[in-house]
Formats: C-alpha cells, structure tokens, sequence
C-alpha cells in the first residue's frame, strides 16, 4: 500500500514547476523522468526539480517501462492527443484541467483509459483542498440550510510582456473561460449541479480569444454568478450564502486559503494550515488510487468532469467562441 510511485511529467511550462516542488514533498513519490520536445528544456528542468531521467520527446516517456504515473502539463489544445499516447502505453495518466477541448475529446480519452484498463483523472486540484472539502461538507450537511446564492469570480490583468504567453493564444485553447473560468464553473456544479438554464456573454481579444466572461446559472431555487477576465483584477472569492450562514473562501479561492463563515450571531475565520502549494492534495489521491488498482477516482469522476466540460461546450455555444 506504500508503494512508491514513480512519476513523470510531460511538458515543462509553469504549471509542470509548481507540481514538481510538491511533488518532491509527497512521501513515497519518485521525481522520475520529464519530457519536452526540446532537450535543453527537459535537461534545465531535470535538474532543477532532481529527475533521473530528461527525454526529447513525449513518446520515450510514454515508452519508459519503469514510468507508473505521467502527469500532463502542455496546453490544452494536446490534452487528449498527450494522454491518449500515455494510455496506449499502460501508464496512468493525470491531466490538467481542462480535461480537453470539448466532450467528444473528454469521452474519447475515458474510452481509451477504459480499454486498456488504466487510471485517468482531471488534474482539478481545488476539488482535493482541505478548505474545500470543508465547504462541501458544509454544503451537503445542509449545517445552515440550503444553498440559495454563489458567487464566484476569477480576474488578473497580466503584464504586457506576457501578451505572448499561451493563455492568449486562441490557437492553444487560450482565453479566460477554459483557463479560469473553469474555476467558478466548478464551484457551481460540485455543489448546486447542473443548471437548469444558463446565461452567458463575453468580449474578445483581437485574435478571438475570450478576455472576459459572464455568466448565470439559473436554478429552481438557487443561482450562480460567475465571472472570468483577463482584463483586470478581481478579489477572485467564492460567496455561499445560506438560508442561515454566509460562507466566504477568501481570495484566490481555487488555492490553499482561509474560509469565513458568518451567521446572525457569530463570524468564525478556518485556517487550515497549509504546507505545500496545493498540489500534494491531488496527488496524494491519486496516489492511493495507482496502489489500490483503480482506474478511476471515487472524488473527480469520469461522470463529473464529462459534465465539466459539457458546460463549458454550452457557454462556448452561449458566447459563440469556437476554436479551430
């Protein structure tokens, strides 16, 4: 049950740095072997995180027989095509949000894992915090009642040198719904569920890709405003509000934060004493699937990140961005 897992990584962009500082805090995790489609790169990022092992190209990492677990750091655009390879290989694979580009890619990637029997989970790391599952078990204890009202919103403004940077580029799945936006989204279908009806608009970049998205779910008795934007700063919180309490996680909710909650008589902050930068949480998950032979999490389900993703298909629909 203690197994240590030898993991790889594929891609070598921010997002593989940060899991690779948490990564070397999990206990029973080996920094194994990295890939890039450039040898300087996957050399620079070997030996600045310690892996023993630095590949030119995603297929020999995939081929690697000693590899247990590859997670998938490239932009969104080669998700499924970077995962499909891995899956052929036996290797279980966790993917960063978003899961792909689109259901038929999402449901593509489940089949693949599905017949060759191996383990496959969206990389949402929010959904494995500590002070979110703190808020879920508030919600489904129904500890103040019912869930009338969220909202969640996700907003910076990046530097103009960073104008360049793939989350800009249309080409690579770029824009602000499928990069932050997806974070309020989550917020609403891991409590309130699949909306009833949803509202949506957006502006645009130049080159198509969204900077900005507002959106309403529309519930029976409950709603959610959500709001993404890469044109300005946001305080970039989740507000529940309760029939008897309002529960705020504070700023950079999708992160290790703080939650309030706040009755008629009585305003109570949880600090929940984070040590790593997040990622250790989903990992860890995983982990403990890999030992115990699963193919698939009890927490970040197949169903729910094919629901994921079919509503981020439907708000593209509602803002008409479609990409290539």
């Amino acid at each position: 049950m203690n197994k240590k897992v030898k993991w790889g990584i594929l891609g070598c962009g921010k997002i593989a740095q940060k899991f690779a500082l948490d990564l070397a805090k999990v206990e029973n995790a080996e920094l194994y072997a990295v890939a890039s489609r450039e040898q300087q790169k996957a050399n620079d990022f070997a030996n600045r995180y310690n892996f023993k092992f630095a590949y030119n190209a995603y297929n020999l990492l995939a081929k690697d027989k000693l590899v247990d677990a590859i997670y998938i750091a490239t932009p969104h655009v080669f998700h499924k095509e970077n995962t499909i390879l891995c899956l052929k290989h036996k290797k279980a694979v966790l993917c960063e949000k978003p899961f792909a580009m689109n259901l038929g890619e999402v449901t593509e990637m489940i089949t693949v894992a599905k017949e060759n029997n191996v383990l496959l989970m969206e990389a949402l790391w929010t959904y494995f915090l500590p002070h979110y599952q703190f808020l879920l078990e508030v919600f489904q204890s129904k500890k103040y009642g019912e869930l009338l009202e969220l909202k969640a919103d996700f907003g910076f403004k990046p530097f103009k040198n960073q104008l360049n940077d793939r989350l800009f580029k249309k080409s690579l799945g770029g824009g602000s719904l499928l990069d932050i936006g997806i974070y309020p989204i989550f917020a609403a279908l891991s409590t309130l569920g699949k909306p009833e009806s949803i509202n949506a608009n957006a502006t645009f970049f130049e080159n198509g890709a969204d900077s900005s998205c507002d959106i309403s779910f529309n519930y029976k008795n409950a709603k959610a405003e959500l709001h993404s934007t890469l044109l300005a700063e946001t305080p970039t919180e989740a507000i529940f509000t309760f029939e008897k309490a309002k529960v705020t996680i504070h700023t950079r909710f999708h992160e290790p934060t703080t939650v309030s909650i706040v009755t008629a008589n009585t305003t109570e902050t949880k600090d929940f004493n984070y040590k790593t930068i997040g990622y250790s949480y989903e990992i860890e998950h995983f982990n403990q699937l890999l030992r115990n032979h699963k193919i698939e999490s009890n927490l970040m389900t197949y169903e729910f990140s094919k629901t994921l993703i079919q509503t981020l298909d439907n708000v593209r629909e509602k803002i008409g961005l479609t990409y290539s």
